[in-house]
C-alpha cells in the first residue's frame, strides 16, 4: 500500500475536530469523516489505477486507520461505498473487464507486534469455540511481496486468462502481458490438476534486476522507475506486450481460488501441488506451530529483508488448514483467517528544499538533496545523495518538489524521484538545479578528471579544504586506522577551525605529529542556548581542551587524551589499513589486502611496475594505474614518508611458519564467529594463499558460517557448497581442505550417534 506525512491537499487531522468518542457525531466530525473518505479514495485511485501514488504508503495507512477508527466509534457514518468496504482498486477502461470465478480479498493489516498478537489470540479463541474436531492451528507464514496481485485461470492445465485483482470481483484482462513472464507456464506440468482452477499470486520485479534496469535507464538519460511495485504494475498495464517483455518481471504464486476436483486439506499441501504443476512458489514460506515462532520469523526477515530476491513490506500469517479457513470465513473485505504484519515504512514523501554539492576526498563533486526532515526506516532523514548532475537530470527532480525518499535499513537514503502530480501546486514554484562551475570550497574551476567522465571534480586536491577534511575523516574510518576519537567534528576542527587561521593540519601528512600544545589553541563556534529558548547565539570555545575559568585552567579533554592513545595504536595497524587510509582512488580494503599480501611492504608496492601490480589477484589494470599515478605525485609521497618517520608500520611481518594451506580456494565468511572478527578471519585466509570473497557463487570453495549467517548460508546450502563452523575453519586454516573434510565428517557422525542415543 502507500504512506508519510501528508503535506499537499490534506484537509483533515486526527485531532482537528470533535472528540471521536462522542457517541453523537457532530457536524464537524461528519465533515472530517467525509473529507477523509474522499482523500482515501483519491489516493487509492492514484495508487491502483494510475500506478503513480501521490502520498507514501505510511501516510495512506495512517489515513486509512483513522477512517477505520471513526467507523468503529460511529457505525452510523458507514456507507456502502466507504473505502473500508471495498477491495483494492477499480478496473481501468484501457483493458477489458473480466469477472473472477471466486472473489479476491484484501488482507487485514496490523502495524505492531502487539496488534498481531491480539489478532492471533482472537483467531485462536474463535477456533477453540469450534470444538475438538478442529485440528490444532498451524500458521502458514510467508513474505508479503511488494508487487501486483494477479489471478491466473487454467482450464485443462492451459493458461486461458490472467487478470488483475481490481475491486476483488472484477479485474483487468492482462493475459497477453502476463504471457511474457517466463516463470508462468502456459501449460501446467505433471498430473492431477483440476479441470478448472484459479491460481493467485504476486507479480514483482526482483531487487537486483530493478537496480540494473534503473541504472540502464539513467545511463540512457531516462528517468528511473520509482519503485519495484509501481514498475511491476505499470509493466503489466502496457498496451503493447512487447514493451512488457522488456521489463524483468517475475512471479510467485501464493493462493488458490475457484477449483474443481482438488482435495488438498491445507494451503501448504496445495503449495506442494503447485510446485509439481510447474508454478513458481516462494522459497521463503514456513509452517509454524506457535505465536513465538511466528514472531521469530518476523524478526528474522525484518533483519534480512534486503538480502531477499524481492522487496517486501511485511509478513503474511494464515491459518494453514482449509477446513478452519472455511469455518472462520470472511468479512466484507478480508478473510478472518489471515493477516498482514507491516514493517515500518522505508519509503515516504517529503519536500526537497534545496540541492547543494559536497566535495569528497578524491575531489568528486556530488549533489545532495536537503529536505524537510522526515522519519523513515526508524530514523529522521533530512539529506540524501543524488550522485551526479546526470542522475539529477535523469530522476527529473527540481528544487521545491515533493519527492519520494527511500531508506532501506542501514542503506544511505535515496531520493527516488518527484511526485509529478503535485509539482504545479508548490509555492514557491519549483526550479531547476544548476551544477556549479567552481568548487564551493576553494573556488577552483571544476572539470571531469578525464574526457568522458560523468563526475565533475575539483582538481585542487592538495589544498582544497573540503577534500582535506574528508581525507582526514577517512583516515580515521573503521576500514582504515580505526581512530574512534577522530570523528567528523574533530576532522573539521583539525582542518577548518574558527581560530587560529592556520589549522593544525594542512595535510594529513602531519596527523601523527600532532601534540597537545598545537591543539590547545583550536577554537570552534558552538551554539549557546538560553534556557527555554529554541535557538541561541554562537560563541568561540576550545575544541580539544576544556574552557578555562577563574578557578580552573584549561586542560585536554578525555576525548583528546583518547585521540593520542588511538593515534599511537594506529601506528601498529597492518599494511593494508595504511593503504586504505591513503585515499587512493579505487583502492579499498579488498585490493589493499591483496597488495599487502603480495608485496609485504610499502617500499615494494612503491617500486613495483604497473604490470606487476595489475598481475595481483584482485587488483587488475584500473587499480594498478591509479596506484602508479598516485605515487607519482610528490606531496602524496610526503604523506607516506611523514607517517613512516612518525613510526607508522609500513611492512607486514611474515611468519615463515604459516603454511599456504588455502592456495586456490575461495572462502566466504558470514555471520558472527565465536572468537574471530570478520577482519581477522579474512586476514587468516589471505596470508594462507586463499581468496576472501564477499558473496557466494558456484566458484566458492567453502562458506564459514557464524551466528545470524543469513542468506549467504542459504545460498551455500542450495549450491551444495561445504559449510564450516569456526572449529572447522580453524582446522582448514591449519591443515587444509582434506583435514577440514575429515573434521566435518567426524562432527556429522558424532551428531548422528547423539541423535540415535536420544
Amino acid at each position: 500500500m502507500i504512506v508519510g506525512p501528508v503535506r499537499q491537499d490534506r484537509t483533515v487531522s486526527t485531532a482537528e475536530t470533535a472528540d471521536p468518542a462522542d457517541t453523537n457525531p457532530s457536524e464537524a466530525l461528519r465533515d472530517e469523516y467525509q473529507n477523509l473518505a474522499d482523500l482515501v479514495r483519491k489516493y487509492r485511485y492514484a495508487y491502483y489505477q494510475e500506478d503513480a501514488p501521490t502520498v507514501s504508503d505510511a501516510e495512506f495507512d495512517e489515513l486509512y486507520r483513522r477512517l477505520e477508527e471513526l467507523e468503529a466509534l460511529h457505525p452510523e457514518l458507514v456507507s456502502n461505498d466507504s473505502p473500508t468496504q471495498e477491495v483494492g482498486g477499480e478496473v481501468s477502461a484501457a483493458f477489458a473487464a473480466v469477472e473472477h470465478l471466486q472473489r479476491m480479498y484484501s488482507l487485514e493489516d496490523v502495524f505492531s507486534l502487539e496488534e498481531l498478537e491480539a489478532w492471533v489470540r482472537k483467531a485462536e479463541g474463535s477456533v477453540e469455540k469450534m470444538g475438538s474436531t478442529v485440528p490444532p492451528i498451524a500458521w502458514l507464514t510467508e513474505l508479503k511481496i511488494d508487487g501486483l496481485a494477479v489471478n491466473l485461470l487454467y482450464r485443462d492445465g492451459k493458461l486461458v486468462r490472467a487478470a488483475t485483482r481490481g475491486d476483488g470481483t472484477t479485474g483487468e484482462d492482462i493475459t497477453h502481458n502476463v504471457l511474457t513472464i517466463k516463470e508462468i507456464p502456459r501449460q501446467l506440468s505433471g498430473t492431477g490438476y483440476p479441470a478448472e482452477v484459479e491460481i493467485r499470486g504476486e507479480v514483482f520485479i526482483p531487487s537486483k534486476a530493478f537496480l540494473e534496469f534503473n541504472e540502464a535507464l539513467v545511463e540512457a538519460g531516462k528517468a528511473p522507475l520509482a519503485n519495484p511495485r509501481n514498475a511491476a504494475a505499470g509493466s503489466l498495464r502496457q498496451k503493447d506486450p512487447a514493451e512488457t517483455a522488456k521489463r524483468p518481471l517475475s512471479m510467485f504464486v501464493h493462493g488458490i481460488g475457484a477449483r474443481s476436483g482438488l482435495d488438498a486439506l491445507s494451503q501448504s499441501e496445495t503449495y506442494k501441488l503447485l510446485v509439481d504443476w510447474g508454478l513458481p512458489v516462494s522459497p521463503y514460506l514456513q509452517v509454524l506451530d506457535s505465536l513465538e515462532a511466528v514472531l521469530g520469523f518476523i524478526k528474522h526477515f525484518g533483519e534480512h529483508r534486503h538480502d531477499l530476491l524481492h522487496e517486501i513490506d511485511g509478513i503474511v500469517v494464515k491459518i494453514d488448514d482449509f477446513g478452519t479457513q472455511r469455518a472462520l470465513g470472511y468479512t466484507s473485505r478480508v478473510p478472518r483467517w489471515a493477516a498482514a504484519y507491516k514493517y515500518a515504512p522505508e519509503e515516504v514523501h517529503t519536500k526537497l528544499l534545496d540541492i547543494q554539492v559536497n566535495v569528497g576526498r578524491t575531489g568528486r563533486v556530488t549533489p545532495f538533496g536537503v529536505m524537510e526532515p522526515v522519519k523513515v526506516a526508524g530514523s529522521t532523514v533530512e539529506m540524501a545523495t543524488l550522485h551526479n548532475q546526470d542522475v539529477v537530470k535523469a530522476k527529473g527532480v527540481m528544487i521545491g518538489d515533493i519527492v519520494v525518499l527511500r531508506k532501506a535499513g542501514d542503506v544511505i537514503p535515496e531520493i527516488v524521484g518527484p511526485v509529478l502530480a503535485l509539482r504545479d501546486k508548490q509555492d514557491p514554484p519549483v526550479r531547476e538545479f544548476v551544477m556549479p562551475t567552481e568548487c564551493p570550497s576553494c573556488g577552483t574551476p571544476l572539470a571531469p578528471a578525464k574526457e568522458g567522465d560523468i563526475d565533475i571534480r575539483c582538481p585542487n586536491a592538495r589544498s582544497c579544504p573540503s577534500q582535506l577534511r574528508e581525507r582526514v575523516f577517512h583516515v580515521a574510518s573503521r576500514g582504515a586506522f580505526d581512530i574512534e576519537a577522530l570523528g567528523w567534528e574533530a576532522a573539521i576542527a583539525l582542518t577548518q577551525p574558527a581560530e587560529p587561521e592556520t589549522p593544525p593540519l594542512t595535510s594529513e601528512a602531519a596527523l601523527f605529529d600532532l601534540n597537545r600544545e598545537v591543539l590547545a589553541d583550536v577554537m570552534i563556534l558552538r551554539e549557546k542556548r538560553s534556557k527555554g529558548a529554541g535557538t541561541g547565539t554562537f560563541e568561540l570555545v576550545p575544541y580539544f581542551y576544556t574552557k578555562a575559568t577563574a578557578k580552573t585552567p584549561s586542560k585536554p579533554t578525555a576525548t583528546t587524551e583518547k585521540l593520542f592513545a588511538e593515534l599511537a595504536k594506529a601506528k601498529t595497524q597492518p599494511l593494508w589499513r595504511v593503504l586504505v587510509a591513503l585515499s587512493i582512488r579505487h583502492v579499498g580494503p579488498t585490493a589493499s589486502r591483496a597488495l599487502a599480501t603480495a608485496f609485504g611492504s610499502m617500499d615494494a608496492i612503491r617500486s613495483a611496475s604497473e604490470e606487476q601490480l595489475a598481475d595481483v589477484d584482485g587488483v587488475g589494470p584500473t587499480i594498478a594505474a591509479a596506484l602508479t599515478e598516485w605515487f607519482e605525485v610528490d606531496w602524496h609521497r610526503e604523506i607516506v614518508d611523514s607517517w613512516a618517520a612518525a613510526g607508522v608500520r609500513m611492512m607486514d611481518e611474515r611468519d615463515a611458519g604459516v603454511q599456504r594451506t588455502l592456495e586456490g580456494l575461495t572462502i566466504v565468511v558470514t555471520g558472527t564467529l565465536p572468537t574471530l572478527s570478520r577482519d581477522e578471519a579474512k586476514e587468516a585466509i589471505i596470508i594462507r594463499g586463499g581468496k576472501a570473497a564477499g558473496s557466494v557463487s558456484k566458484n566458492t570453495s567453502y562458506v564459514v558460517a557464524g551466528e545470524n549467517a543469513g542468506t549467504k548460508l542459504d545460498k551455500a546450502e542450495q549450491l551444495g557448497i561445504p559449510v564450516l563452523d569456526e572449529d572447522g575453519f580453524l582446522t582448514l586454516l591449519a591443515d587444509g581442505p582434506v583435514a577440514a573434510a575429515a573434521s566435518g565428517e567426524s562432527a556429522a557422525d558424532a551428531a548422528s550417534e547423539t541423535a540415535g542415543a536420544e
